[in-house]
């Protein structure tokens, strides 16, 4: 079954057949996913099912042992993962990277050196950063960060500085934006919050998502991927994939235990 076509159907990302062994164990096998413009899509599956080694492999901080993989028409299949994401493929991680001791609005200039043409130029004062400012503060405006602007990073609340580093990766312009487990350790309002930020970053961009909240994931995500034993299980929107017993045996009939 396909993911269902936009007005305008464009493939961001592509991956075909990507397999990954490591010393005999196959970790990963056969997977195919096609990721779109403005959709979001989930990865979810059990511990162990392969869901970040997928994340790795796509990311380019593992090589596929075999398999190919796209973004916006190019093989990548053999790229750095800093030429990646140069080329708009951008992960954050599990566990927030911000830097806790400069400012909010420091933390997202310096994440702007980089699309603005100044990443050799980190060594010099913050100050050298000053017309990158504009900028900085527009994506902090549309996180709903702007009013902590002048505040340290380390003052945010865990669910703020996951803002904070999903703003950051804003700043580096991503066509394809890489989230694992934004949601972890986040209390209900928080998740609200981070859920409407997604959805309106989501509009200009392609989103893969490894998520284990099933709440979030029914209301957020426009398509489902689940994985078990490294192999693709089943795939469609929410209400197609809770229905297949398959998964209700291997992921969604444990949720609430």
């Amino acid at each position: 079954m396909e993911p269902p076509e936009p007005s305008e159907p464009r493939v961001v990302l592509s991956a075909r057949g990507l397999r990954r062994d490591f010393a005999g164990f196959v970790a990963v096998r056969n997977v195919d996913l096609d990721l779109y413009h403005g959709n979001i899509h989930a990865l979810i599956g059990p511990n162990g099912a392969g869901k970040t080694t997928v994340f790795n492999l796509l990311t380019k901080f593992l090589p596929p042992t075999s398999g190919r993989i796209e973004l916006l028409g190019h093989d990548i299949t053999r790229t750095s993962p800093a030429k990646v994401a140069r080329m708009g493929l951008v992960r954050s991680f599990q566990i927030s990277a911000v830097f806790p001791h400069l400012s909010v609005l420091d933390n997202v200039r310096v994440a702007l050196q980089r699309p603005g043409g100044l990443s050799v130029q980190f060594w010099r004062s913050l100050s050298a950063l000053d017309r990158l400012t504009p900028r900085a503060e527009e994506l902090l405006r549309s996180v709903g960060l702007d009013d902590a602007k002048n505040r340290p990073a380390a003052d945010l609340s865990y669910g703020r500085k996951r803002v904070l580093e999903i703003a950051t990766t804003l700043a580096l312009d991503p066509k394809m934006l890489l989230l694992d487990e934004p949601m972890a350790g986040m209390g209900h309002e928080d998740v609200r919050t981070v859920s409407d930020i997604i959805r309106s970053v989501a509009k200009e961009r392609a989103v893969l998502m490894v998520e284990h909240n099933l709440t979030v994931v029914a209301d957020l995500c426009d398509w489902i991927t689940v994985m078990q034993r490294g192999e693709i299980l089943a795939a469609g929107d929410y209400a197609t994939v809770s229905r297949d017993e398959r998964v209700r045996i291997a992921y969604m009939g444990t949720a609430d235990e």
